[in-house]
């Protein structure tokens, strides 16, 4: 609580569920902060690598993958310091977005072509 301070303590209990500090490493274009804490004493081996999500209803698709991969452990250094990543990124390459399904910027699909089945409507008399 002394090294982050009472209020960011609070909010990390209250999102991640435990409260860490540590170094600062990088930001994606989501607004997410990523951080590393390399010391034995304080953090469990393998979870010192740690992201802090800017939305608040999360979910994994919010972390791209060049940062997932670095917080798996796949990549040693993170996407802002390596050169190797920084150089490979082609020019061509879409924009990485979030999963949208369930949402409104879920992708429907437009067809005009009329369906092969359809439902049943049954015919009714009036009573007489």
């Amino acid at each position: 609580m002394r090294r982050v301070g009472l209020r960011e303590w609070w909010r990390q209990l209250q999102y991640i569920g435990d409260a860490k500090s540590g170094t600062y490493v990088g930001t994606d274009q989501f607004g997410n902060r990523y951080y590393e804490n390399r010391n034995a004493e304080e953090e469990i081996p393998g979870r010192h690598r740690w992201v802090d999500l800017a939305q608040h209803e999360y979910n994994a698709t919010q972390v791209p993958p060049e940062w997932h991969s670095w917080i798996s452990h796949i990549r040693k250094d993170p996407p802002t310091q390596d050169t190797v990543m920084q150089n490979l990124t082609p020019p061509w390459k879409a924009p990485y977005y979030e999963n949208l399904t369930g949402t409104r910027g879920a992708y429907k699909p437009y067809n005009t072509a009329v369906p092969k089945i359809s439902a049943w409507e049954p015919k009714t008399k009036a009573r007489s």
